[in-house]
């Protein structure tokens, strides 16, 4: 049985769109750019300047100890030199639902939201942060419960004992309902105004900031702390952010209807009926485990992280699998990132652009790297990439289209550069930071190289590589992981080091960064500090 349920592309993005009245009359009548905001903090926009950055951190308590706090605190001690928090999204685990934002993100953050001396009293749908805090939608922020399984989390039934008090998953009644939660918890949430006359007040009120877009919302900490959408962009210290909603083109592409793509389905089905076989086991062996005794309480925590990788991989196949299927993306979404990339190299105030996203195009976590989803974000990037580096030909003067790009999803914290990839992705910096709170993963055995399939088949034969006779196994390196900070050990010397992000932005054009890593450990029991030297990128 499946412990979530992901809803289809079409609905998440017809579903936002509602929620924000994407478009609508009184919105384009005031030529108002929903996709930008302004942050009118009141500070100096020096070039100069550091921001913060988490991701995948939604858990709550977990048997006495709260990992998303113990990072929370490594954030507070340098909000004050800082301009403003990047979240890389799974804000809430383990599907999204309003009913544990109280435990799992306000709690936790409740220093920077007004009224957070008294975290239990904030409503989730009515957070005000008195720190510029600015997500991206993640997976588990748009999952919901099977019906079964949403049935059976409000029973007393023996499955409900046996996920909740001992593998300690944090579900409740419902999930998501298709990223209606995260909705009310961050964007602009222009669906309930809907009395005579309050859409136009609320406009007229927070839409005042003039830009080359358009009139677009004016973020005011402490004030008004509302996204515009899904996916928007901002300007500070002479860089365009890119804030994206990954979980919209990151369907696996259909496989290749030839004798290759037929020995990648059978393969596929074989590693779904093992890993459900891994699952089962997993299962029974936990209902014999004691969550009182601290050594068997170790190994359910570790069942519970296994449990949750297997049903990511599990749902990765089966929308590979899926006979009904079709590519989906969000093309509205691509076309906007491409047209905002070309105008911001084409504008003489900025100087340099970061992306932000919750799917890593590049990663070596060791249920991540070869994912459908992964590479099917690599090449809708690539593809954006690759027409912007097209319309601006000489203009790039060499430079790389992006300077930065941030991620999660990936339970890790990783930097990776991309070589000559023989697209318009080369020679970027990529960072992974999605250590700040959930279960951490262990890099792969394979090592921190990537390859890629030399052919264009690459994205549907990854998983395949390798693996059976009439495989293309013609591969080229393509990324390499610099750093990475995750699960390793074994039994009671296991380490788990959650991680955050603080980057210093230099001077200059091209911009520089330097990069903090803020590294909390747990081991044997107890917490500490972790120092790893920031490096220049």
């Amino acid at each position: 049985m499946k412990f979530v349920s992901d809803p289809r592309i079409s609905v998440k993005i017809r579903k936002m769109n509602e929620r924000v009245r994407w478009q609508e009359k009184p919105i384009a009548d005031r030529e108002i750019d929903q996709t930008r905001m302004v942050l009118d903090d009141r500070s100096d926009d020096s070039p100069e300047f550091s921001f913060l950055v988490a991701g995948d951190s939604g858990t709550g308590n977990h048997r006495g100890h709260n990992p998303q706090r113990q990072v929370a605190q490594q954030m507070l001690a340098q909000r004050e030199s800082c301009r403003f928090l990047l979240h890389t999204g799974d804000v809430v685990y383990q599907v999204g639902s309003s009913e544990y934002y109280s435990q799992n993100f306000i709690r936790p953050y409740r220093e920077f939201l007004v009224g957070g001396d008294a975290p239990d009293r904030i409503p989730y749908d009515r957070m005000i942060f008195n720190f510029p805090f600015l997500p991206v939608p993640g997976n588990h922020d748009y999952y919901d419960l099977p019906l079964v399984y949403g049935i059976l989390s409000a029973s007393a039934l023996p499955l409900r004992r046996l996920l909740g008090s001992k593998l300690d998953f944090d579900v409740g009644l419902h999930g998501s309902d298709r990223g209606n939660a995260y909705a009310k918890a961050f964007l602009d949430y222009l669906k309930a105004r809907q009395l005579p006359g309050d859409l136009d007040r609320h406009l007229d009120t927070h839409y005042t900031a003039n830009t080359s877009t358009g009139r677009c919302l004016r973020y005011q900490p402490g004030r008004f702390t509302r996204l515009p959408n899904r996916y928007y962009t901002f300007r500070s210290g002479g860089l365009d952010f890119f804030a994206l909603d990954s979980n919209t083109f990151n369907e696996p592409l259909p496989l290749p209807k030839t004798k290759q793509g037929d020995i990648q389905r059978r393969n596929l089905e074989l590693d779904r009926e093992k890993l459900e076989q891994e699952k089962l086991a997993m299962l029974e062996t936990s209902a014999r485990l004691n969550p009182d005794n601290p050594e068997e309480e170790e190994q359910l925590d570790d069942l519970r992280a296994k449990l949750e990788q297997v049903d990511e991989m599990l749902m990765d196949i089966d929308k590979q699998l899926s006979p009904d299927r079709t590519a989906a993306t969000d093309v509205e979404q691509l076309e906007w990132l491409k047209t905002r990339l070309i105008d911001s190299w084409r504008d003489p105030d900025v100087r340099g652009r970061v992306i932000y996203l919750h799917h890593p195009p590049y990663v070596t976590e060791a249920t991540k790297w070869n994912q459908a989803q992964t590479l099917a974000v690599r090449l809708r990037l690539r593809e954006v990439f690759d027409a912007v580096a097209g319309a601006l030909e000489e203009e790039a003067r060499g430079r790389s289209i992006v300077d930065l790009v941030l991620t999660g999803h990936a339970h890790c914290l990783e930097h990776l550069q991309t070589g000559d990839t023989g697209h318009a992705d080369s020679h970027i910096n990529w960072i992974v930071c999605g250590g700040s709170g959930h279960s951490l993963r262990r890099q792969r055995v394979e090592g921190p190289v990537l390859e890629e399939l030399a052919s264009s088949q690459a994205y549907q034969l990854g998983r395949a590589r390798g693996r059976s006779p009439g495989i293309e196994t013609n591969t080229r390196p393509v990324a390499e992981s610099l750093l990475y900070v995750g699960r390793s050990g074994q039994g009671s010397h296991k380490r788990r080091p959650y991680s955050c992000l603080r980057v210093d932005v230099l001077d200059g054009c091209p911009p520089k960064f330097r990069i903090q890593p803020l590294v909390v450990e747990r081991f044997e029991g107890k917490w500490r500090d972790i120092s790893i030297e920031p490096f220049a990128i």
